[in-house]
């Protein structure tokens, strides 16, 4: 039997204790004792982490396997195979010999092998006058047996490791969705609270994840997510709760207000006046006339947006959209800010300002953009202006995309704030993705 006694290594190769260690292990085997070689194979495979073997190794030991000529590894069927290195390299599927030898090396260091070396070195066998084998050198597979139910231990551990880190990654990926859904929609129903910092907190979690996390900092990261999304969901439920002790007075109000048709925001036709021209409302018509001669400067938008906001009640948040900070409209859409007023844009006046030069840019013509101001608001048709800007490489026709988004407004189904939020999220600093 090839665990009856102590072998050593031929040539140079040094003797170890962890040689001794396995070669003692396999000579406790029990005669009974078996195991399916291809299911303790795809153990191997499983547990290779924690083996401290590679996927190359696992190719040798595979060729190796495919020698034995039984489905089950037993200590009565004989455990040594003895292929030569130019065999190996075949089965291998053209693997260098030099790197088969490596290989080998490195199972036989994993404990995953032993070495049963002939006098000279050479890998053969010696059978008797029935034919059955006598005595063969080559690699013994004993220490698979004698380590198959650890084997299949460590493969159940790396297994449920990964479907720990799948869940973990889940987890994240469902928390990190929630937060970003509840911060926008926070922002589009202008719920008070600081969004902007709580959205830079959001990113900077995110960014802060190495490429390949591990277990740990995903559960960290989890963890500091989960409390950032209970901080948002409790700022909100506090709102929702207001809101239900207030009634629906408010939103009555609200309602009345933004359905008065005299509250209708007014723009020019040509959003291109003349030199010494300013924009004046025509009250019969609903739309805005040139009144010309008067030596009257400024921007036909800042007049009428100071008239509005002298009307009481009167919200500047055409077709039912909402309107959003200047500061979230600035940094999702900064681009435009390099056709403000010397090359900043400080309010709304500037922004809209800006809007009248990034149309003509695109080619936006001035009745596409006096359909859009007329029912999305002035405020919010320079805001989607600004995001068409930013977008452009995207967009065929920028005329045409402000004339579909007007239709989509008028019908009910368009809101500003998906659009400011993709492009914020578009425009943060590049992270590393979980996930």
């Amino acid at each position: 039997m090839e665990t009856g006694s102590v072998t050593t290594p031929f040539g140079r190769r040094s003797m170890t204790l962890g040689m001794l260690a396995s070669q003692v292990m396999a000579g406790e085997i029990k005669p009974d004792q078996s195991v399916d070689k291809w299911k303790l194979f795809r153990a191997l495979c499983e547990a290779k982490p924690l083996l401290g073997i590679g996927d190359r190794a696992l190719a040798v030991l595979n060729a190796l396997l495919s020698f034995y000529p039984k489905n089950e590894l037993a200590q009565g069927n004989g455990l040594i195979v003895f292929p030569s290195n130019i065999q190996l390299s075949l089965r291998t599927h053209g693997m260098a010999e030099q790197t088969v030898r490596r290989h080998l090396a490195a199972l036989v260091d994993a404990g995953l092998l032993l070495r049963k070396d002939s006098p000279n070195g050479k890998r053969y066998v010696r059978r008797d006058r029935a034919g059955e084998v006598d005595e063969a050198f080559g690699f013994s597979l004993a220490p698979l047996l004698a380590r198959a139910e650890e084997i299949e231990q460590l493969a159940a551990a790396v297994m449920a490791e990964r479907l720990h880190v799948q869940r973990l990654r889940e987890r994240i990926t469902l928390c990190r969705r929630d937060i970003a859904k509840l911060i926008e929609a926070a922002v589009e129903e202008d719920i008070p609270g600081d969004w902007q910092g709580i959205y830079s907190e959001f990113r900077d979690l995110i960014e802060g994840l190495p490429r390949s996390p591990t277990t740990a900092q995903l559960e960290l990261l989890l963890d500091e997510l989960t409390g950032l999304r209970t901080n948002i969901l409790n700022q909100l439920e506090i709102q929702v709760k207001s809101t239900k002790q207030r009634g629906n007075a408010d939103y009555i109000e609200r309602h009345i207000q933004n359905s008065n048709p005299e509250s209708t925001p007014e723009f020019e036709p040509s959003f291109e006046p003349k030199q010494g021209a300013i924009a004046e409302p025509d009250n019969d018509r609903g739309s805005v006339t040139v009144a010309k001669g008067r030596g009257e400067t400024g921007h036909p938008f800042a007049q009428k947006e100071e008239e509005q906001s002298r009307r009481p009640g009167v919200r500047n948040d055409g077709g039912g959209l909402k309107s959003f900070p200047l500061g979230l409209v600035l940094q999702a859409c900064p681009e435009i800010l390099a056709y403000g007023p010397d090359g900043a844009i400080r309010n709304w006046r500037d922004l809209m300002a800006a809007a009248v030069i990034v149309r003509s840019m695109l080619g936006v013509s001035p009745s596409a953009y006096e359909e859009a101001a007329n029912v999305m608001g002035p405020e919010n048709a320079a805001t989607v202006m600004a995001c068409i800007l930013e977008r452009g490489g995207h967009i065929n026709s920028a005329g045409g995309y402000l004339r579909g988004l007007t239709r989509r407004s008028e019908k009910g189904e368009f809101a500003i704030g998906p659009m400011l939020m993709a492009l914020l999220r578009a425009n943060a600093p590049a992270g590393r993705k979980v996930g």
